[in-house]
């Protein structure tokens, strides 16, 4: 009973914790989440946090937060950074927490057309409070005392920690913005059994929010294409819609699809999310909904609550410019 439960215990946390990185429905308004290269990207200084809920409804219920801050420095033409993300399952007590170093280098090649590639640096953390799990060798069954060693061969951590880097690629023109980011370059070893040896996928990324221009009817109001594809191992994931934004409010919509199923069951449209955000002066707020599509029951959605300030004389309504200095 015991090896069976470790068995089913790691196969869970390879398949949950080792497989996949944590996906944010606003992307498109916290881009920092998905491409290092818009540290800096606003000649100013910026911060933001965005809160993602999902499955309230479940036991399995899981919370995500991701905040960051840098700034622009124009003596070298770079920005530079730090986030940290945080993401929990309330069940298992499965824990990741990564800080991270952004760098980003801007390259005017023409106009108002930009290329900055960056580079991450990370240190993440893994925890399973493997420290409540009690072995059966560990159980005096004829005084009942436990004890705090055990001679099974199968010896868990509880935590790992492991250097991460991440570099991403990204192209702006005006309000259009087109990125490529690879994480986990190195593959940092995260396994929870000591001296054992697994690795981290590395997660593929291809995003971008370009204008629609023959939809384009004022300056200040504009209709956007987003897309955001993603594959780390075997899972893959593309969300995909629309966006129109002006200079105070802004409405999404966006498919999230499963583009190469891994078996016959598998749902190719997973949820509709749907999102709404507003400016007001130095402060961007959103709120985004995803409305299932798949037979996994009453889990009670997956929410997102964003908010993002930048300082100095940038503008900071959504119809502007995302390059404006």
């Amino acid at each position: 009973m015991r090896k069976i439960f470790i068995i089913i215990l790691l196969c869970f946390s390879s398949n949950f914790s080792y497989s996949q990185d944590p996906v944010f429905a606003q992307f498109f308004n916290i881009p920092e989440t998905v491409n290092t290269g818009f540290t800096g990207a606003y000649g100013n200084t910026k911060a933001g946090i965005i809160h993602r809920v999902q499955w309230p409804a479940l036991n399995f219920s899981i919370n995500t937060q991701f905040a960051y801050v840098d700034n622009w420095f124009e003596e070298i033409r770079s920005g530079v950074g730090i986030s940290i993300l945080n993401h929990k399952e309330t069940n298992t007590r499965y824990n990741l927490t990564q800080f991270n170093l952004n760098y980003a280098y801007e390259v005017q090649l023409f106009d108002d057309f930009y290329f900055r590639p960056s580079i991450a640096i990370g240190y993440g953390a893994k925890d399973f409070g493997f420290q409540n799990v009690l072995l059966e060798d560990q159980i005096n069954p004829f005084s009942g005392a436990i004890s705090t060693t055990t001679i099974d061969p199968t010896i868990l951590q509880d935590d790992v920690m492991y250097f991460d880097y991440s570099s991403s690629l990204l192209f702006m023109y005006d309000k259009s913005w087109f990125g490529i980011t690879v994480k986990h370059l190195n593959r940092p070893n995260i396994s929870l059994i000591y001296q054992g040896n697994t690795k981290l996928d590395m997660f593929f990324s291809v995003h971008g929010s370009l204008e629609m221009p023959l939809l384009k009817y004022d300056y200040d109001r504009g209709l956007f294409l987003l897309f955001n594809g993603m594959k780390q191992g075997e899972y893959n994931r593309l969300d995909f819609g629309g966006q129109y934004a002006q200079d105070w409010f802004t409405f999404a919509l966006l498919a999230a699809t499963n583009p190469s199923k891994a078996n016959l069951s598998s749902h190719l449209l997973t949820s509709i999310n749907a999102v709404v955000g507003v400016a007001w002066e130095d402060f961007r707020f959103g709120y985004s909904y995803s409305f299932n599509t798949s037979n996994i029951g009453r889990e009670g959605g997956v929410y997102e609550l964003s908010v993002t300030w930048r300082g100095g004389n940038s503008s900071n309504c959504f119809g502007c410019p995302i390059y404006a200095k």
